[in-house]
C-alpha cells in the first residue's frame, strides 16, 4: 500500500469518527429520530448456513425503485444509519444504486455481507460510491456441514478489502454456533487484526432462543477477542455482551421500533431480525407516534437478547426514560406476514440466529 493511500485512508477515517461522535451527540439530544435502520433488499442467500433463520433460496429481490422510496422514507424521519442486509444484500441487481441513494441523503451507509461476491471491482465501486460500513461473520477456520463461511474460504477476500477497501470493514465470529472448534473465533479474530481489520465477537441463541452458556474456554477466548479491540463506540456495550456469555439476563431498555428499525423484504417494521411481526406495520404507516409508542414500551424478549446492533444503538438511551407495559400498537396490516419469528410462552425468540447484528 502506497504513502497516499494510507493518507487517504486516515482522513476518511478521523471523517467517519467525526460523524459517529456528531451522530451520538445528536442522538443523546433527540430520542425522537431513528438512530439505525437495516433494511432487506433480497432474502435470498447463496449460502445456507445451517444456524441462519434470516434468508431462503427463491426469494426475487425487491425492485430497486421500492427500495429507493424506502431509503427516502427512512430519510425523511431522521435516520442516521442505513445497513443493507439480507439474505446476502450483494446477490440486489440495484444495491449501488440503493447505496448511493443512502450517501445522497447524507446518511451513514452500512452493509452486511457473507463475502463471497466481493471483488476488487466491487470494493473500488463501493469506495467511489461513499461506503462507510461492511461487517462480514466468518464461522470457522475450515468450512464444514454447519457453515462455508470460513476464514479458508475468505482470506483472499480479506486480503482484497484489506488492500483496496476505504470503508471500515469489520470481521465478526460466533461463539456458541455450532463450530467444532471454538478457537477458531480467536484465529479468525487474530487475522482480522493482522490485516488491519477490526474484530467482534457475539453468542448465539439456542433453537429456543435462549441464551446458553459458554463454556470454560469459550469465555477464555470471548475475553481474548475482546482483549485484541481498540475502543470505540459500537465495542462500549461489554456488560451486556459479558451477561449474554454467562447465559445471564441483563436489565437494559431496549427502544426497537424507535430507534432502532428492521424494515423486511415486504416493507414492514419489526423490532428485529428475531422479532419479525412486530409491530409489523408498513414504513410508509409508521408514524412518529408509533416510534415514541415503541421508545417507552417494554420488550419482554430483551433481558435475553444477543443481538448486538440493537443494544448499542441503545445504549445512549439507557440511562432515561424508563419503560413500561404498554399494549401493542392497534393496527391491521394490509396483508398477512408469513414465516415470522413469534415471541416464545417466556418472551423468548423461537428461533436462533448468529447474524452479529
Amino acid at each position: 500500500m502506497n504513502q497516499r493511500t494510507k493518507i487517504r485512508r486516515k482522513r476518511l477515517q478521523y471523517g467517519r469518527l467525526a460523524r459517529e461522535l456528531l451522530l451520538v451527540g445528536r442522538g443523546l439530544l433527540d430520542h425522537t429520530h431513528p438512530v439505525l435502520a437495516f433494511v432487506i433488499p433480497i432474502r435470498r442467500c447463496n449460502l445456507s448456513c445451517t444456524y441462519c433463520n434470516e434468508y431462503d433460496s427463491v426469494s426475487e429481490p425487491v425492485p430497486t425503485e421500492e427500495m429507493l422510496r424506502r431509503i427516502d422514507l427512512l430519510a425523511a424521519m431522521g435516520t442516521s444509519i442505513i445497513t443493507n442486509s439480507g439474505g446476502e444484500p450483494m446477490l440486489h441487481p440495484g444495491l449501488d444504486d440503493i447505496l448511493a441513494r443512502v450517501h445522497h441523503h447524507g446518511i451513514m451507509a452500512g452493509l452486511i455481507t457473507n463475502g463471497f461476491l466481493i471483488t476488487r471491482e466491487r470494493i473500488e465501486k463501493f469506495n467511489e460510491i461513499g461506503l462507510d460500513h461492511v461487517q462480514i461473520s466468518i464461522d470457522n477456520v475450515m468450512p464444514d456441514e454447519v457453515s462455508k463461511k470460513s476464514l479458508k474460504t475468505l482470506d483472499q477476500k480479506l486480503e482484497l478489502l484489506a488492500e483496496y477497501a476505504d470503508f471500515h470493514v469489520n470481521i465478526n465470529s460466533v461463539l456458541g454456533s455450532g463450530v467444532r472448534n471454538p478457537e477458531d473465533a480467536l484465529t479468525i479474530a487474530k487475522r482480522a487484526i493482522e490485516l488491519g481489520l477490526s474484530s467482534t465477537v457475539g453468542v448465539i441463541h439456542d433453537g429456543t432462543g435462549q441464551l446458553v452458556p459458554l463454556g470454560e474456554r469459550e469465555h477464555e477466548i470471548y475475553r481474548e477477542i475482546q482483549s485484541l479491540n481498540k475502543i470505540s463506540y459500537s465495542r462500549l456495550n461489554f456488560v451486556h455482551q459479558d451477561n449474554s456469555a454467562a447465559g445471564q439476563p441483563h436489565d437494559w431498555r431496549c427502544r426497537a421500533g424507535a430507534r432502532y428499525l428492521y424494515v423486511c423484504e415486504d416493507g414492514l417494521v419489526h423490532w428485529c431480525s428475531q422479532q419479525r411481526g412486530y409491530p409489523g406495520i408498513p414504513l410508509e404507516d409508521y408514524t412518529p407516534a408509533m416510534r415514541e409508542h415503541e421508545y417507552w414500551r417494554h420488550k419482554p424478549c430483551a433481558p435475553h437478547c444477543t443481538i448486538q446492533c440493537v443494544q448499542n444503538t441503545c445504549l445512549m438511551d439507557n440511562w432515561r426514560n424508563p419503560q413500561k407495559e404498554t399494549p401493542p400498537i392497534s393496527y391491521t396490516p394490509p396483508k398477512p406476514v408469513s414465516e415470522l419469528v413469534q415471541l416464545g410462552s417466556e418472551g423468548q425468540p423461537a428461533a436462533k440466529s448468529a447474524s452479529g447484528d
